[in-house]
C-alpha cells in the first residue's frame, strides 16, 4: 500500500491550487508512519460539525497532495479546470459522480457548488481505492460505516485543448 501511495503521488503531478493565495512550504516526502499524525491533526482542527478538514501531505508550489478528513457530508462540487485524483486512506464512503448540481451556485472563479446531485452514478469506495473525477464533473463523497472517510486528493489542471 505504501508503494502504491507513493506512486500515486508521483503520477498525479502533485497539483492543488494554493489555499488563500499562499503556497505552503515545500515538502517533497511524507512517510506512511506520518499519516496517522496528519489524521489526528485534521481531527483536532475540525470546528463544530465541519464536514471537511484539509491538511497538506506534500507540496511543491503550486502543486499539493492533500489529506481530506471527511467526518460529514460535504456539499457536491464541480471543478471547471481541474481533474481531481483520490485515494482512500481510511474508512468507507459513497462517491456520486455525473448528473447535475441541484441549486447550482458559483463558489469561486473555477468551481461550482450545489445542495445535491440529481441523476448521478453512485459507487461504494473503501480503503485502498483510487479514482479520478474529470473536470466539469459534479461529484460528492459521503462517509459511510459510522466513521470518517480519509482521502488523499490531488487537483490536476487540464488545458482547455483537452476538454471534451
Amino acid at each position: 500500500m505504501t508503494k502504491l501511495f507513493a506512486l500515486f503521488c508521483v503520477v498525479a503531478g502533485l497539483h492543488t491550487a494554493a489555499i488563500a493565495g499562499e503556497a505552503p512550504p515545500m515538502k517533497l516526502f511524507t512517510q506512511a508512519a506520518d499519516i496517522p499524525k496528519l489524521i489526528a491533526q485534521a481531527k483536532s482542527m475540525r470546528k463544530g460539525e465541519q464536514p471537511l478538514v484539509i491538511v497538506p501531505i506534500l507540496s511543491l508550489a503550486p502543486y499539493n497532495a492533500n489529506l481530506e478528513y471527511r467526518p460529514g457530508n460535504q456539499p457536491p462540487s464541480v471543478h471547471e479546470k481541474d481533474a481531481e485524483m483520490f485515494t482512500v486512506i481510511e474508512g468507507t464512503g459513497t462517491l456520486i459522480t455525473g448528473g447535475k448540481l441541484v441549486d447550482e451556485k458559483r463558489n469561486n472563479a473555477a468551481n461550482l457548488g450545489g445542495s445535491a446531485i440529481a441523476g448521478g452514478q453512485s459507487q461504494a469506495i473503501a480503503k485502498g481505492d483510487f479514482f479520478i473525477v474529470p473536470e466539469n464533473t459534479p461529484h460528492q463523497i459521503m462517509p459511510t460505516g459510522g466513521a470518517p472517510i480519509v482521502l488523499m486528493s490531488v487537483h490536476m489542471p487540464r488545458p482547455a485543448s483537452n476538454w471534451p
